[in-house]
């Protein structure tokens, strides 16, 4: 649902949009906790990742819950019935808000059942925002990245998950498929004149919640910045409005 990641029991920390999801995409623990510091109130809800979940984030995901934050634990699961179900059980134990499931339907169904009667939001991820439609033929698909993205959602929402991960430029049509309840978390988030990067997909802050995402995922725009904790507040300024 739209505010999946709201749930009750989550304790409150200072009065920072929760939409913003600050991506913590660095190589060390010890950096991590310096960005989360010099960022302080600007925001409340964290990403970790591969890489930083190899170097030490899954105890950090913890200490973030314990402080009153929130935490999107992004692994993008994807493998028999049986590992998804226990992976995702521990996921569950660990509290945090947010879990990401390749969005294949044997996994996406597994997973549901293992965090049923939890507060975990399980997120279809649909098509990476890395990806266009000649990459998606590369791997083997003989649809648009577009044509996958909707098959995808429309699985995700069968198969009874909390949302989706698209790229804002399909927020809309996704909202259309999913209905008004599912949460919609888009990466590839740019800011005016910030640099792309390896997303192929962007969209600003104010463009993608008018099109219907619940969540942005920001990275390199506020971990890169000279003041992150500036730059956090000035995509939490563009996201008032909308």
């Amino acid at each position: 649902m739209p505010d999946a990641a709201l749930e009750p029991g989550v304790p409150a920390f200072g009065n920072m949009d929760p939409r913003l999801i600050v991506a913590l995409d660095v190589p060390t623990l010890a950096e991590a906790e310096a960005l989360v510091e010099r960022i302080g109130d600007e925001a409340v809800f964290y990403k970790i990742g591969y890489q930083l979940a190899f170097a030490g984030g899954l105890t950090l995901a913890r200490d973030l819950k314990a402080s009153g934050r929130r935490v999107f634990l992004d692994m993008k699961l994807l493998d028999i019935d049986n590992t998804i179900a226990k992976g995702v059980e521990n996921v569950v134990r660990m509290g945090v808000d947010m879990l990401t499931i390749h969005a294949y339907p044997k996994a996406m169904r597994a997973a549901v059942a293992a965090a049923r009667g939890s507060d975990l939001c399980l997120l279809g991820v649909t098509v990476l925002t890395s990806m266009d439609t000649a990459d998606v033929a590369d791997a083997g698909y003989a649809l648009s990245a577009g044509e996958l993205v909707e098959r995808r959602a429309a699985q995700a929402r069968d198969a009874g998950m909390g949302g989706i991960v698209c790229s804002a430029e399909e927020a809309g049509i996704v909202r259309t498929i999913v209905g008004p309840e599912m949460a919609i978390v888009t990466p590839g988030i740019r800011p005016a004149g910030a640099d792309h990067g390896d997303q192929k997909r962007v969209m600003s802050p104010a463009d993608a919640l008018a099109a219907g995402a619940t969540h942005l995922v920001v990275g390199r725009p506020i971990s890169a910045a000279s003041d992150p904790a500036a730059a956090a507040r000035a995509i939490n300024a563009e996201m008032a409005g909308n």
